[in-house]
């Protein structure tokens, strides 16, 4: 790993990642009956669409949120339809997420490919390798494993 943090690529990746990621968000046109999410809220429905059934504490683990934090936005997305809550064998808890959940997030997707058509749409093989090394990077950094050596 680099020790000049002005020549680190690992740096500059995680840079890239969460300007462009604001700047998707700036650029989305608000549309007609999406439901709009506080970024606690967007991260807890990530979390939510990805591991469906999960518990909150999972939820907060993966998302490396607060549990108040994720107990709140669970709350409030409940409340706007969102994700439902369902009992499990003894005390737990399984969240998912509902059919507008669903919907909302399908009007989010096509907005965003609207956008980027225009920017990287003659380059979709690009694109598809970049999707794959950004989910692997998603996957090791919210799964169990990813947690334990951060605090490290």
């Amino acid at each position: 790993m680099p020790d000049d943090a002005a020549d680190d690529p690992l740096a500059d990746l995680a840079d890239l990642i969460l300007n462009v990621g604001r700047l998707v968000r700036a650029r989305t046109p608000d549309s007609p009956g999406t439901v709009p999410l506080t970024e606690t809220e967007r991260q807890v429905m990530r979390a939510v669409d990805l591991y469906p059934g999960a518990a909150p504490s999972e939820i907060a683990r993966r998302t490396r949120l607060q549990r108040t934090n994720v107990s709140t936005a669970l709350r409030t997305l409940e409340q706007r339809g969102m994700i439902s809550r369902a009992a499990t064998t003894g005390r737990g808890i399984a969240v998912t997420p509902t059919d507008r959940a669903a919907a909302n997030l399908h009007t989010l997707r096509a907005a965003w490919s609207r956008e980027l058509a225009g920017i990287l749409g003659d380059d979709l093989d690009a694109v598809r390798h970049t999707n794959q090394l950004l989910s692997r990077l998603e996957q090791r950094l919210t799964d169990d494993h990813a947690g334990q050596h951060a605090r490290r």
